[in-house]
C-alpha cells in the first residue's frame, strides 16, 4: 500500500473573501473552485492552480446569534527567516515571475538565488499580508 501525501492547502483568514479570490485569480492565475456559501454571503472560498490549493475564510461570522471574529495573522511581518506563510514549489520560477510581472504583481522579494539554502524564487505578499514564496531548490 502506498501512503502518499499528494497536496496540502493553506487556510488563510482574510478581511474580504471576494477581494482575496479576485487577487489570486486575476493577478496569480489561480482558478476559483468555490465561493460561497451563497452569492449574497461569500465568507469562504477556494482557489487552485495546478497542484496548489489555498482556502480563504472571512475574519468574522455569526454563530448562535453572536459575531465571532479572528484577525489574520500572517508571518510576513516576522523575522525574514520566518516570514513565509506558504512555500509553493514551481518548476520554473523565472517563467512564473515573468507571468506575474506581466499581470502587475508587486514582488516583496524579487526573483533571486538565495544563499545558504539553495532556493531560487521570489516572494509576493497578498492583500492580507500573507507571504508566499514561489520557487524551487536548485540542484
Amino acid at each position: 500500500m502506498t501512503r502518499t501525501v499528494s497536496s496540502i492547502a493553506p487556510f488563510f483568514i482574510v478581511a474580504n473573501v471576494p477581494a482575496a479570490l479576485s487577487f489570486y485569480h486575476d493577478k496569480l492565475g489561480f482558478e476559483i473552485t468555490f465561493r460561497g456559501p451563497t452569492p449574497e454571503d461569500e465568507f469562504f472560498g477556494i482557489v487552485r492552480r495546478d497542484g496548489a490549493t489555498i482556502m480563504f475564510k472571512a475574519l468574522g461570522e455569526i454563530r448562535d446569534g453572536k459575531e465571532v471574529s479572528v484577525e489574520p495573522v500572517p508571518n510576513y511581518g516576522r523575522e525574514p527567516a520566518f516570514s513565509w506563510d506558504a512555500y509553493v514549489d514551481v518548476v520554473d520560477p523565472d517563467a512564473l515571475a515573468a507571468e506575474f510581472a506581466s499581470r502587475g504583481v508587486v514582488f516583496s522579494v524579487p526573483l533571486t538565488d538565495r544563499d545558504g539554502d539553495g532556493l531560487r524564487g521570489f516572494v509576493i505578499k497578498d492583500l492580507d499580508g500573507y507571504g508566499l514564496f514561489f520557487g524551487n531548490h536548485r540542484a
